[in-house]
């Protein structure tokens, strides 16, 4: 597991974007105060999910729409078709960690 941010560096109902060792993920806290990392980058249309709206626990991509369960990765509507990869998170001690093996098995 590698160390990301403070918990306090991202608000609930957020996303932030983070390089971790060359892999960009979007980290997000979800309104129900857990926390995600989904890979950043939409399976349709490459664009940075992060940028995106959280809501429940969906991330919206802002291009086209498509939103993707943070849990599993799939996108629940069009034009998004293919997964995102999802990564471990573990909180400890106030701080953020993500391992960069997909906890779903999609691979960028």
């Amino acid at each position: 597991m590698i160390r990301i941010c403070s918990t306090e560096d991202v608000p609930k109902g957020t996303a932030i974007s983070a390089d971790v060792d060359g892999t960009q993920i979007a980290l997000v806290h979800a309104e129900d105060g857990s926390f995600h990392a989904v890979h950043d980058e939409c399976s349709h249309a490459s664009v940075a999910l992060s940028e995106g709206e959280v809501e429940g626990c969906t991330l919206e991509c802002w291009l086209h729409g498509s939103r993707f369960d943070l849990r599993t990765g799939a996108p629940s509507g069009l034009p998004a078709t293919e997964p995102v990869p999802v990564y471990p998170v573990e909180v400890r001690d106030g701080d953020i960690y993500v391992s960069l093996t997909p906890s779903n098995g999609v691979t960028r």
